[in-house]
Formats: C-alpha cells, sequence, structure tokens
C-alpha cells in the first residue's frame, strides 16, 4: 500500500491545481490535482506534504492544515492511503510558481474547479476543503476510473 500526501493551495478565490501531463504510465493522466506525493521512508506526512509542495511549486508552506486521510481502493492500481491538507499560508518564490516536471500548474478560480475533468472522489474532498469543511475522512472505491463506492 502506498502512502501519499496531497495538498490543495487557496489564494484568495482561486486554487493552484496540477493538470497531470508530463509523467509517463501516469493514473493521473490528463486530469487535475493537488500538490503531492509519495512519502519517502522515515519521512512523517508533515514533512512530506512541505517537500513536495517545494518541489513541484517553488512555494514554501508556511503553515498546514491536516484534513483527514483518504483511503482510495482500486480494482487498477495500487492502494493508497492519503493524508490530505490545505493553506492558504504560504510564500512563492520570487519568480511565482516553478515549471513543475509532472504537468502544467495554474491557479484556478474556484468557480472553473467543477468544469475541470478530475477524479470524482477528489471532487468530493475539494468541495468540502473549499465549504470550511475541518475534518475529512472517507474510503473511495474504484473501478478503472469509475468511483463505485463511498464509505466512512
Amino acid at each position: 500500500m502506498k502512502r501519499t500526501t496531497l495538498c490543495y493551495l487557496r489564494r484568495q478565490d482561486e486554487w493552484l491545481m496540477l493538470y497531470r501531463n508530463k509523467k509517463p504510465d501516469d493514473p493521473n493522466e490528463g486530469k487535475w490535482i493537488g500538490i503531492g506525493g509519495r512519502i519517502e521512508p522515515g519521512e512523517t506526512p508533515d514533512q512530506c506534504v512541505s517537500r513536495e509542495v517545494f518541489e513541484e511549486t517553488g512555494i514554501r508552506l508556511t503553515s498546514v492544515h491536516f484534513h483527514g486521510i483518504i483511503h482510495f481502493r482500486s480494482d487498477t492500481w495500487e492502494d493508497e492511503d492519503m493524508y490530505l491538507y490545505s493553506s492558504d499560508d504560504f510564500v512563492c518564490g520570487p519568480e511565482g510558481t516553478t515549471v513543475c516536471d509532472e504537468g502544467e500548474l495554474a491557479w484556478i478560480p474556484a468557480d472553473r474547479l467543477p468544469d475541470l475533468p478530475m477524479w470524482e472522489g477528489d471532487r468530493l474532498f475539494l468541495r468540502q476543503i473549499a465549504e470550511g469543511r475541518e475534518h475529512i475522512s472517507m474510503t473511495l472505491h474504484y473501478e478503472g476510473e469509475t468511483l463505485t463506492e463511498i464509505g466512512p
């Protein structure tokens, strides 16, 4: 089972999203997602989210909110426990966001988020974050790219 982090960064009424289109054999290809990645051996989820956000965007998190764990279960991909975060407290590098080797970064207005191609489960918990929900935990079951069940 893989362990990952995912962080949604908010700047006023915009969200920093990553369009995955550069990584070979990427299960997220063609979808918009938040910023994150795999937790390295010996690394805590908090350390991982800070490292991943900086590596992929050049942004340094000043503070971050941990919402909970999302359990992904799939008939196609490796099962995953993802530590979900959000932040509106960060410092951009001198050039703003950097070029990401996994896809294209873009600040997306909140009202455009529902129109983006993304995993249905991501759409659920991103909406809950945007609504101000503090604690978010769920189990998402996928068959291929189809969300088939949402559990506690």
